[in-house]
């Protein structure tokens, strides 16, 4: 069976390789995440500072090999890097298993990120180089949807290992195996792009198939254009910062609205459930939005905060939850799919390196920018981070408009 791409078609196990890799990406730091609070008990001496470098450095890691990862893809070989980042991935899993002390999760935790960075933009890069125009799209929009799948399903996993044994929850990090099994078939079909019956068939046109296109965005001669890739980066990352409170701060709300801490964990489900779905209907949503889905984006967002801080009903709190979720799962496939339009085709795992990596600088970022403004403000309520990023999501949704 063989899968259209807007430009000839891919075998179907091809496009499962690609999937696996985008199940990968959400890994980074989830099996560390149930242990935390028993790191004291685990680690009888450990530090308030190796807690923090065994939750930020991995993070902090995975942003140069990013930029590392898409720069190489311009001169070598893509599947080439993806496996060497998918073993890299593999052998700090299997090596958590062996780890007795805390300088040990450290170390095996900054390799994870080594092997991470270097699979992450491939995870959509290899989409651009198969797919184009709404057949990219779409794909985007699945590999998305993925990935925060994948984070529902192994949140639960890890949690659930978590009470047998503290080692348990790495066997998420095994996963790699299985890409590294598929990679086979994606080696092949990037092989196969430049045989007989690939260029035939783009040459001949089916229904479906269309011929690459230079982009709209770039100029005669123009590798990336860089003021929409810098656009698009500054997007991304205020999008990333502004939902990233319902995962840091939700659970302190629910708390000070004296409500049953085992609301926490099923919220934060919902709002990886949330960013899922609207992966799997991004075209159609594109279509019905049209230039106004940027705007809508920030706009659910905003309103998901705000119905998180005027309500203390779990019931509407989720609503909330699951509006913030959403918002930004429209807005994560749209993103990588006009980056890939801010650049020229080899640049195009480039120009999604530098994208992505900002997910992951909000991510670092997002605790000291909300005390930051705290301090500033003089505020100290559970509630004013959700106040401060609502206001902000109304800004940029006012503007985009």
């Amino acid at each position: 069976m063989r899968v259209q791409t807007g430009q000839g078609s891919i075998p179907l196990m091809t496009l499962i390789a690609i999937w696996s890799i985008s199940a990968i990406t959400s890994l980074p730091g989830l099996a560390v995440s149930p242990i935390l609070g028993d790191l004291d008990k685990i680690f009888p001496h450990v530090s308030d500072l190796e807690i923090q470098m065994l939750t930020s450095l991995p993070s902090l890691l995975i942003i140069p090999f990013v930029l590392l990862s898409g720069k190489l893809s311009e001169s070598k070989d893509k599947t080439t890097i993806l496996i060497i980042g998918l073993a890299i991935f593999l052998a700090s899993g299997i090596l958590y298993f062996f780890a007795n002390s805390m300088l040990e999760l450290i170390f095996i935790s900054c390799l994870l990120g080594v092997g991470a960075g270097m699979v992450i933009p491939l995870s959509t890069g290899l989409i651009a180089d198969f797919f184009v125009g709404e057949y990219r799209t779409k794909q985007l929009g699945l590999s998305s949807s993925i990935t925060n799948l994948t984070l529902v399903l192994a949140t639960f996993l890890t949690g659930w290992l978590a009470n047998y044994n503290w080692h348990y929850p790495f066997v998420v990090y095994l996963i790699p195996a299985f890409a590294i099994l598929l990679s086979y078939y994606l080696r092949n079909s990037v092989l196969a792009k430049n045989d007989a019956h690939y260029i035939g068939e783009q040459q001949a046109g089916t229904k479906t198939a269309t011929a690459i296109k230079e982009s709209p965005l770039l100029k005669p001669g123009q590798a990336i254009n860089w003021n929409i890739l810098g656009g698009l980066m500054l997007v991304y990352f205020m999008a990333t910062y502004l939902v990233l409170v319902v995962s840091f701060n939700l659970p302190f709300v629910i708390q000070d609205y004296k409500l049953s801490s085992s609301y926490s964990g099923s919220m934060i489900s919902l709002f990886f459930l949330a960013m899922m779905l609207p992966g799997l209907f991004i075209n159609k949503i594109i279509k019905v939005l049209e230039n106004k889905v940027l705007a809508f984006s920030f706009a659910e967002i905003a309103i998901g905060l705000f119905l998180i801080v005027i309500f203390k009903s779990i019931f509407i709190i989720a609503l909330g939850v699951f509006m913030v979720g959403s918002g930004y799962g429209i807005l994560q496939p749209l993103i990588y799919d006009k980056t890939t339009l801010a650049a020229r085709h080899d640049k195009a795992v480039l120009a999604l390196a530098f994208v992505m990596s900002t997910n992951y600088l909000a991510i670092l970022l997002c605790p000291f920018i909300v005390d930051a403004f705290q301090f500033i403000l003089h505020q100290h309520s559970e509630l004013f981070p959700f106040i401060l990023n609502g206001i902000i999501s109304i800004g940029i949704a006012v503007l985009a408009y």
